[in-house]
């Protein structure tokens, strides 16, 4: 009988010390990828805002779009109450962190929240994309509201006219396949560029509209086929990020020249 308990006692002593080693192993797997990992996603941001500008080409490399990132783009703080150009180690910026902190976030009343996010910072990250000249060609603003499943993330390339979009994508959701993942189609994302965000007014004017945008409609947008709480979700978060209460202040700073002016 005594050799019976040692039998079992040393099987359980092995099984311990194996799920102790095999623990030790993969939290120092995850702790050794964890660098990679944050290099990788800096890398696909870096790449998802060269594409918004156009300045991608095929099959580029790490390396290239690295090069390509620090010789066109500059990333600069904003103050979204203000419009103006924030402080602050940008490199160091983290939005999400920032939403979650109350000393540098704000919390949205139902009748600001039209992006359903019910916080906002108090700074926001652009990207200022220069020429070959060293000048600001456009700007690139991220943006993100609810869907109909998932939060949707974007950028919007913005001429210097603060008014005129050159290009967007839409790099993370979780959207229908074939529905409402439609906000990713080339074809669709096509049809935003030369668009105008305001109308004559200053006001927000873009909208997704229910099947084609007219050619004439200077803010129409095609709209998602069998997908409108989607489309609706499109339409709610650059009603937001086009107020007063996104990025409303900085746009009109930049339509008025403040880009190439500081």
């Amino acid at each position: 009988m005594a050799k019976n308990n040692d039998s079992i006692g040393r099987t359980l002593l092995v099984v311990i010390v194996l799920c102790l080693v095999c623990s030790v192993v993969v939290a120092g797997s995850a702790v050794g990828l964890k660098a990679k990992q944050e290099e990788q996603k800096l890398l696909d941001k870096q790449f998802k805002i060269l594409e918004v500008t156009g300045l991608t080409k095929p099959n580029m490399s790490a390396e290239e779009t690295q090069a390509l990132y620090s010789k066109y783009i500059e990333p600069r703080l904003v103050d979204l109450k203000t419009g103006d150009f924030g402080q602050g180690n940008v490199a160091k910026f983290d939005m999400a962190a920032a939403v979650k902190d109350p000393a540098k976030s704000i919390a949205l009343t139902p009748k600001q929240d039209k992006a359903g996010i019910r916080r906002v910072s108090n700074q926001a990250e652009v990207y200022l994309v220069k020429d070959d000249n060293n000048n600001i060609s456009q700007v690139v603003l991220p943006v993100y509201g609810k869907g109909l499943w998932s939060v949707m993330y974007a950028f919007i390339a913005v001429d210097t006219d603060g008014n005129t979009v050159k290009g967007l994508t839409y790099y993370a959701h979780g959207e229908t396949p074939g529905l409402g993942g439609e906000i990713e189609n080339p074809n669709w994302l096509k049809t935003w560029t030369g668009k105008k965000l305001f109308n004559e007014q200053g006001q927000p004017a873009i909208h997704v509209v229910k099947g084609t945008a007219n050619p004439n409609d200077a803010s129409g947008i095609d709209g998602l086929s069998g997908a409108t709480l989607t489309a609706n979700g499109v339409q709610h978060t650059f009603e937001f990020w086009l107020s007063d209460s996104g990025y409303g202040p900085f746009l009109k700073k930049v339509h008025e020249g403040a880009l190439n002016n500081g």
